[in-house]
């Protein structure tokens, strides 16, 4: 993709402890994404992001900085919290912030002693919008999908992508992990862009902000 942003190649965020070993892995795997011509990153089970490519950085370079959010610091915190993500990710609601819910739900079953993970409930907690969603809109929203449907890996989700020859498009999320990858609890999720018709003017208009979720169920 010719559209990129240029600049230096980040230096792979492994966690405290990450063995040498695993280091130089993680660099030479950053070699490897910045050939990928689609936004591509690596992350963990708290999607704290350790690596991205040119592509992911173009795709995210409009948004604000954000202390906690920003696409490039964990990519969960990121869907749910920042208020730019609904400009960039399309259909921001239904396709992004209810399977990343159901992720979040699942990786906090699987490690019910993280603290990174036990901060993001709080701040959920503190979100009426995004509260509502996990306890009342992603119970119904499952139920109505099925869990299977909730994956990211081969999902197809709209993108409003800042390249003009890409605009209001769609991409296929593809998640792969390798053996090493595996070892350190990771995986890498790449966005695969796809040709689609241009929207109109109207459809690709997006919203900072919502009163409230349209897949949530109003309660009481």
């Amino acid at each position: 993709m010719a559209f990129q942003a240029g600049g230096q190649r980040p230096a792979p965020r492994p966690g405290p402890g990450t063995p040498e070993a695993a280091q130089d892995y993680l660099r030479d795997y950053a070699v490897l994404l910045d050939s990928v011509p689609f936004p591509s990153l690596v992350v963990d089970h708290r999607w704290d992001v350790l690596l991205t490519n040119g592509a992911f950085r173009t795709l995210f370079q409009g948004v604000e900085p954000h202390p906690t959010a920003h696409p490039g610091a964990n990519f969960l915190r990121f869907v749910l919290f920042h208020p730019d993500a609904a400009t960039v990710l399309g259909d921001h609601e239904a396709s992004w912030c209810l399977p990343m819910l159901a992720d979040f739900s699942a990786a906090a079953e699987r490690h019910p002693h993280d603290p990174v993970l036990h901060a993001v409930r709080r701040d959920i907690a503190q979100d009426p919008i995004m509260d509502a969603a996990f306890r009342h809109g992603l119970p119904h929203w499952l139920s109505a999908v099925g869990e299977r449907a909730a994956g990211h890996d081969g999902s197809v989700r709209p993108l409003l992508h800042p390249d003009p020859r890409w605009g209001a498009t769609e991409c296929r999320l593809l998640v792969e992990i390798t053996s090493v990858l595996e070892e350190m609890e990771c995986r890498r999720v790449t966005l695969v862009l796809r040709e689609t018709p241009r929207a109109t003017g109207r459809d690709r208009r997006t919203r900072r902000a919502a009163s409230h979720l349209r897949v949530v169920p109003t309660v009481g």
